[in-house]
């Protein structure tokens, strides 16, 4: 009786996940699966899932016997049916769902997935916002649409277009999809420019009505996000209204070649709307068990008996594949000691209310484990190698782009996560380290709509029958430039010629209203304009516009159509020439170093010649004379002495050199100031300007103002804004003495206007800023690049030149001819020639006091007399200096005299030795005979 209760007992518990026990394997194991059975990609999904579940059964090895056991509910387009039909099977104790099919449907049903752990398997809820961390129990086994819209991305990147269309369905499949295309093309410098979203069930009324919208904006390029249901409806109204033309691009996610797979070949109609497409098909690599599981296909669509065929799609083989990952993962989750058992749970028990009954729907208790064992999975499957990264997307994910041309289709190339678009199959480049430059990455050539290979310019003027609205300052000065004709809204100018001949050469027709801004008597500020553009008042503006950091933070200017950077204008006089024109080339400094090296060099020579060259020898003052007659000589090449020795002449012809140059400047310079009329200025540039008090003017208007002050720290007070040219003149005239300025700062195109008829004025120095005159356009505005493009062949015919010379060519007053003061050749110019011919001077002498001392060594190398330390170093230095000043042969021959002198005296010495030994000798001799006697 014991025995039975406690059996009771353990039955209860293990039934509701209370107690452990030892693992069972159950004879069947219930899953379920979700899909629209009459949808694209259902029906395919369905006969993929069967055969699956078939196959799986039918190996004993996976499940060791436990057999699975599918339920499939069809929910019939309905997003609703989807959301109950799941929650039917989280009562029927169901251990995981294949599906939902539909993203808007997994988006619900993961709420109760992650409550009642159960996991669920979908192969086609793309959506990137089902994300784990919020889903836990979703597990996507196909690629996520975030991979999909990365490589639309770079197409639209790899071609050079800026912005796109993005038509899709409005659910969250559509619009995650299109948001994460969003995110996608900003990180390539490109974006959306307009969205038509579509109601899933729109009619072709609706669709027609959007893609008018689409007909009226600026970009060309078109992606395609919806579902293959309606995708060919889009692209028959689009066909209708002349978008599939030359010049459109269109770009269709995974839901045409979706369709091409499944529904091939299509009828003659639908081929035709959809000629020049390009779409991507997710890549799944060449292997045995996919070309045996397409070559059985053909017998599984059979036993559907639907009157039609149908083909293979990769959701086919990503559900077949999704079927053979649970059952791998239930192999393992029994390996692990897994239990099915379902618990209840204590909030949905207090639910009540109405008829719906939360108590029947129950807690897996093993799914958690069977979720782990799921995302653990690592196989080959038949669509290659299937396992789950750290953040739960596949490994290698990979698409194949697609043109749809003739009949059929090609394939143009790949893209993969690890190396972008290529020509070649992502499998030979797994092996290589990834390479997203994009250096390497290439497309086989396309055929766009309108049969073209051309690739299209993805955009135009919009052809909504609105003018491009264009802002033109309306100026009161330097009305060569620009200027509004009195009495119209029309408008005449340089700038005017030059945007019109642009605009003249662009492949299309430009509307456009020029509109006046300024109140006819002020000068208007440019950035003032700009900004208005920002707010909309304007689509452009046309005229004087100095291209500056500021503005373009704003707007996108052209290329610069003249270049006209800040310049200083101030007084001049003329300098009449005086008797001491001939020191003007050359400063003070530089006069004093250029004498200084003479002398210099003369010294050098004359210490490296004088022992061997009787030129540089003799009495002092004869010496003397001939250092400075030769030091100054070389400056006209006119120096009688030779000199003999290599050091010598090696630092003459160096010294020659620097001379040759020294008196080719002077020369070109005195030329310059004897010859051209020189004028004079107090102010000498703009740093003069800054470190000085005097007023500062500038022109109305103007971004000079902001530039002095923001840059270059001008304090305000100092800038007196002015407006004519007439106003210029008075000012400058008067100085700063007498209310004036004393210098203006404007930009050279004006400056260069105002001194054609005021000679008494100049522009001080080069220009400080590199300024230039360009369109301006809103950002991101593809007209900028267009104009841009004709401004280059404006440039490059010549016709840019020849409308400058008919706006701004003047004739030249007396004094263009004239320049201002010359600088005076500085130090600075020649401090390198100076550098090196110090140091050759100071190596020459080195090497030369070297071999001086080496030799003096040699020569009086005879021991001296013993005497004090002092006595001998200071006998030893005269002889030094003796030697020095001595010839070179007249030493060599005394020290020969004096080696022989001292090698007599020494055999004097040694043969006196010799014979003081001898005698010694002798009488030591005759000494011990006399001590040892007669014997």
């Amino acid at each position: 009786m014991k025995i039975f209760l406690l059996m009771i007992l353990l039955a209860f518990f293990n039934g509701y996940g209370v107690s452990k026990s030892l693992p069972t394997r159950p004879d069947v194991l219930r899953i379920g699966s979700v899909l629209s059975v009459d949808s694209i990609i259902g029906k395919v999904a369905k006969v993929a899932i069967e055969a699956a579940i078939e196959d799986v059964n039918a190996n004993a090895n996976v499940l060791g016997g436990t057999k699975l056991n599918l339920s499939l509910h069809d929910t019939n387009f309905s997003g609703f049916l989807g959301i109950m039909e799941a929650i039917r099977f989280m009562e029927m104790k169901t251990v995981a769902i294949i599906g939902p099919q539909s993203s808007v449907t997994a988006h619900v049903v993961s709420h109760f997935a992650n409550k009642l752990q159960v996991p669920l398997l979908s192969f086609s809820s793309t959506d990137p916002t089902l994300s784990p961390l919020q889903f836990p129990f979703f597990v996507r086994t196909s690629l996520n649409d975030l991979f999909q819209m990365a490589a639309i991305a770079d197409i639209i990147s790899y071609y050079g277009w800026r912005e796109v269309i993005a038509i899709y369905v409005d659910d969250d499949y559509g619009r995650n999809g299109i948001a994460s295309l969003s995110d996608q093309l900003s990180e390539r410098s490109c974006k959306i420019s307009y969205r038509a979203p579509l109601g899933s069930r729109a009619s072709m009324e609706e669709i027609r009505d959007v893609l008018v919208q689409v007909t009226l904006t600026e970009s060309r390029i078109l992606v395609v996000h919806t579902y293959p249901e309606r995708g060919l409806d889009i692209m028959a109204t689009a066909q209708y209204l002349g978008l599939m033309n030359e010049g459109y691009v269109w770009l269709a996610t995974n839901w045409l070649s979706t369709l091409l797979d499944t529904n091939a070949p299509l009828s003659s109609e639908e081929t035709k709307n959809i000629q020049g497409v390009i779409t991507l098909r997710i890549y799944t690599a060449e292997s045995k068990s996919k070309k045996d599981f397409i070559s059985r296909w053909n017998n599984l669509t059979r036993k559907e008996e639907t009157g039609t065929s149908i083909g293979l799609s990769t959701y086919g083989l990503y559900a077949y594949d999704t079927v053979w990952v649970l059952a791998h993962a239930i192999g393992t989750f029994f390996e692990q000691g897994g239990n099915i058992s379902f618990s209840s749970d204590q909030v949905l028990k207090e639910l009540h209310g109405g008829n719906l009954d939360f108590n029947t729907l129950s807690i897996f208790n093993g799914g958690n484990l069977l979720l782990e064992s799921i995302l653990k999975v690592n196989m080959t499957g038949v669509t290659g190698p299937f396992r789950f990264t750290s953040d739960r997307n596949l490994v290698f994910p990979a698409f194949e782009v697609i043109n749809v041309v003739g009949s059929g289709s090609r394939i143009v190339g790949y893209w993969s996560n690890n190396s972008g678009l290529s020509m070649w199959p992502p499998d030979s480049l797994y092996t290589k380290p990834p390479d997203r430059s994009g250096s390497n990455n290439k497309l086989y050539p396309i055929i766009w709509p309108g049969e073209t290979t051309l690739k299209p310019r993805g955009w135009v003027f919009p052809l909504n029958g609105r003018h491009l609205m264009i802002g033109v300052p309306n100026r009161v000065s330097f009305l060569d430039f620009v200027a509004q004709v009195p009495g119209t809204n029309m408008f005449t100018g340089y700038c005017i010629d030059v945007f019109t001949a642009a605009i003249n050469l662009l492949p299309y027709a430009v509307p456009y209203k020029m509109i006046s801004y300024g109140d006819g008597h002020n000068n208007p500020s440019g950035t003032e304009l700009i900004r208005l553009m920002t707010t909309g008042a304007f689509d452009a503006a046309v005229g004087d516009i100095a291209i500056t950091t500021n503005r373009t933070r704003m707007a996108d200017f052209t290329q610069p159509f003249i270049e006209s950077g800040l310049v200083v204008v101030a007084p001049v006089k003329k300098v009449h020439s005086s008797a001491w024109a001939f020191l003007q080339p050359f400063s003070r400094k530089m006069w004093s170093v250029m004498g200084i090296f003479f002398l210099f060099m003369g010294v050098v020579v004359w210490i490296l010649e004088h022992r061997t060259n009787d030129d540089f020898r003799g009495p002092p003052r004869k010496q003397v004379i001939t250092i400075l007659w030769f030091s100054f000589s070389t400056l006209f090449f006119a120096h009688r002495e030779k000199t003999v020795s290599t050091l010598g002449r090696l630092l003459v012809i160096l010294w020659l050199f620097v001379v040759l140059i020294i008196t080719s400047s002077y020369t070109a310079s005195l030329t310059s100031i004897l010859t051209v009329q020189q004028l004079s200025s107090p102010i000498k540039g703009i740093g003069n300007l800054i470190n000085s008090k005097d007023p500062i003017g500038y022109q109305q208007g103007s971004f000079a103002r902001d530039y002095l002050v923001a840059e270059l720290g001008i304090h305000e007070s100092r800038l007196v804004p002015l407006k004519l040219p007439e106003d210029y003149a008075k000012a400058l005239k008067n100085g700063p003495q007498n209310g004036g300025v004393a210098a203006l700062i404007d930009e050279r195109a004006y400056a260069e206007v105002f001194l054609s008829t005021h000679c008494e004025f100049s522009i001080i120095g080069k220009e400080f800023t590199k300024n230039g005159w360009g369109f301006a356009f809103q950002r991101d505005s593809q007209l900028a690049v267009d104009i841009s493009t004709a401004i280059l062949k404006l440039s490059e015919n010549g016709d840019l030149q020849r409308i400058h010379d008919k706006w701004l060519l003047r004739s030249a007053c007396s004094l263009q001819g004239a320049k201002l003061e010359a600088d005076r050749l500085s130090l600075t110019s020649f401090e390198g020639l100076f550098f090196i011919a110090g140091l050759a001077c100071l190596l020459a002498l080195l090497i030369y006091f070297i071999k001086l001392i080496r030799e003096f060594n040699r020569l009086y190398s005879e021991p001296e007399p013993e005497s004090s330390d002092g006595s001998l170093r200071a006998r030893r230095l005269r002889t030094f200096l003796s030697f020095v000043d001595e010839k070179e042969e007249e030493a060599k021959a005394r020290s020969n005299q004096r080696q022989q002198e001292w090698a007599s005296t020494r055999s004097i010495d040694q043969y006196a030795s010799t014979t003081d030994s001898m005698k010694h000798a002798e009488i030591s001799s005759n000494r011990s005979t006399s001590f040892e006697g007669p014997s």
